[in-house]
């Protein structure tokens, strides 16, 4: 049985991956989110197409079409044996073992309304489990990007997650899914009793981009659910090999494939988990028509 929380370094060495080609693969990761970013800031601020892919709220946009080409051209020239699978276009090739994850705009609804806060991910995947990624957060020039055995970083400079133990002194952060108006487990009374508990939580509206921020020290803890592996695979990675703790937040077996997660540093992990597990849902009437 897997363990509960992620582990990246056994992730990749069930993969087989050596260290000399996890550090080849983290550059690539690296190198084609950051060109992703370059993609999406060509686009940004101009006037793009956009439309709903088929649920209110989930949206798609010329620039994550122009961005998510330039990425499988790159993955495709410096990896051609790693199938990929991707946000916008689906999988190419088999994706059930190894393969990279990439979402090219993260945050694209923030990206629409110009709201500065999106990024390109890319991210490593062996059977549902991170391994290493990169996220690139164009609008700020920032690129995090992470490699078992070697660390996590922002650009050249080392990251590791917050020393937070106190839910109470802690800064959160949170999303909510697609499908919130679809569902009773929707996220709402997690957030209302969090919000009341802690210093504060935020709602940042890209999933890679806060988990990259947990990462680096900034949140000391990111949750939600209703996530695809895109949003997950490169933030989780960069959780856990900066120090942090990644699982899923009902306590079961971590999977990308679940679409929740809870990230933190180690310190604030289990408390923040228990309260999470003790929150129950909102009667519906309490914000629906």
């Amino acid at each position: 049985m897997r363990k509960q929380h992620l582990d990246c370094d056994a992730a990749a060495a069930e993969a087989g991956l050596t260290s000399l080609r996890l550090e080849e693969l983290s550059q690539v990761a690296r190198t084609t989110a950051d060109l992703g970013g370059s993609v999406l800031m060509q686009h940004y601020g101009q006037r793009v197409s956009i439309r709903e892919k088929g649920r209110a709220g989930d949206l798609v946009t010329d620039a994550d079409l122009a961005a998510e080409k330039a990425v499988l051209r790159s993955l495709g020239e410096a990896t051609p044996e790693i199938p990929v699978l991707a946000e916008e276009s689906g999988a190419q090739g088999d994706v059930s073992e190894l393969c990279w994850c990439v979402d090219p705009l993260d945050g694209t609804t923030n990206f629409a309304h110009g709201y500065p806060f999106f990024a390109t991910s890319i991210g490593l995947l062996w059977r549902g489990l991170p391994i290493l990624g990169a996220v690139a957060v164009p609008f700020l020039q920032e690129v995090f990007w992470c490699c078992p055995g070697t660390g996590a970083f922002l650009h050249d400079h080392r990251i590791e997650v917050s020393g937070c133990s106190s839910l109470q002194d802690s800064l959160l952060v949170t999303g909510f899914a697609y499908d919130r108006r679809e569902r009773v487990d929707n996220n709402y009374a997690e957030f209302c009793r969090l919000t009341h508990t802690t210093r504060g939580v935020r709602r940042g509206g890209a999933a890679a981009v806060d988990l990259a921020y947990v990462a680096a020290g900034r949140l000391d803890g990111y949750w939600e659910r209703g996530l695809s592996p895109w949003d997950l695979t490169a933030g989780a990675a960069l959780v856990v090999i900066a120090g942090g703790e990644v699982s899923d937040y009902r306590a079961q077996n971590y999977d990308v494939s679940s679409g929740r997660i809870l990230a933190t540093g180690p310190g604030l992990h289990s408390s923040l988990q228990k309260e999470l597990e003790g929150i129950e849902p909102f009667a519906e009437q309490l914000y629906a028509d």
